[in-house]
């Protein structure tokens, strides 16, 4: 049988742990919370001084750091956000002035004008599809294409703006859940970005390609000059958009330097239940460089976003 030569691990030299440099003490432990009198605050300070726990308290820093020097904070989200019912939440920063400029792909447009209108959202997809009725509620087509329309003709406001607008002239009769509504009424910077054939709208008898484009193209614009505000830093949150705002977010960020603006140094930050390329090349790692810290947070939306709202509500107090 062949012998093979093994290590000889009684030679093998040791140290001594007492001058070894650890990364794990228990100063980053966590702490146990205690609700009887503990204030939300001092939640922040519990978690424990690793990872993500790290990184969440960075957010909350650099978005408190941002507003109390005058930067802005852009939220850039996809539909997912609206559907698991955090609208309420992000109104509520757009309220205290922590949200200065939100953009949406016009899936979250669409949940957002049916929440506004009638007071539900969502169908279930793989049912409908199979008769062919998946995305044919006239109602939402007509409205949404409808005021597209009435914009392209009649008016320069942009795709967010127009539909914004149009909830609040109607009085919908549930405007206060609205993210575009609520955004024109306080004159927050809003806009959507469509890819036409990828909604349910661009299915139906009154769809516009046209004005589809013409509006959302008008959307694009603005978010460039929103974009032109990261000079002076700032940070960009990504919710949800795996795709669209990853990819609209760069090639707005870079008009803006082509323009002349110095747009380095900010924050922007990943929220999303998985780790996607996009959102990972174009929004945590290309516009962070030369200057700039990008994040990377995992998890569900219906739990990180409402944790971070409530982290930068309670310090923005």
């Amino acid at each position: 049988m062949t012998q093979y030569r093994r290590a000889d691990l009684s030679k093998v030299r040791t140290t001594s742990i007492r001058n070894r440099k650890s990364i794990v003490t228990p100063a980053r432990f966590a702490v146990p919370f205690d609700v009887r009198k503990d204030s939300f605050s001092q939640f922040a300070k519990s978690l424990p001084g690793f990872l993500a726990a790290e990184d969440l308290r960075a957010i909350v820093d650099d978005i408190v750091r941002a507003r109390r020097r005058g930067a802005p904070v852009l939220v850039m989200m996809g539909a997912h956000v609206i559907k698991v019912g955090l609208a309420p939440l992000l109104i509520d920063l757009l309220r205290r002035k922590v949200v200065t400029a939100v953009a949406m792909n016009s899936a979250a447009a669409i949940h957002d004008v049916e929440t506004a209108l009638w007071g539900k959202t969502s169908e279930d997809v793989a049912a409908n599809m199979l008769d062919g009725s998946f995305g044919m509620a006239e109602e939402t087509g007509r409205f949404i294409n409808g005021t597209l329309l009435e914009g392209y003709w009649e008016s320069d406001l942009g795709y967010g703006e127009a539909l914004g607008k149009k909830i609040l002239a109607i009085k919908a009769r549930h405007r206060a859940l609205s993210l575009l509504g609520t955004c024109v009424r306080l004159k927050v910077p809003i806009t959507v970005h469509a890819a036409i054939g990828t909604d349910i709208i661009h299915q139906q008898p009154t769809m516009d390609g046209a004005a589809t484009g013409e509006m959302s193209f008008r959307d694009f614009q603005m978010l460039c000059e929103t974009c032109k505000g990261l000079a002076r830093g700032g940070v960009v949150l990504n919710i949800g958009s795996a795709v669209i705002m990853p990819e609209v977010f760069l090639k707005a960020l870079t008009v803006a330097r082509n323009l002349g603006a110095k747009a380095r140094g900010f924050t922007t930050v990943v929220m999303d239940m998985n780790r996607h390329y996009r959102p990972t090349v174009n929004v945590q790692e290309r516009p962070t460089q030369n200057g700039g810290t990008g994040y990377y947070l995992t998890g569900h939306h219906e739990i990180m976003v409402p944790l971070l709202a409530a982290l930068v509500a309670s310090r923005m107090r």
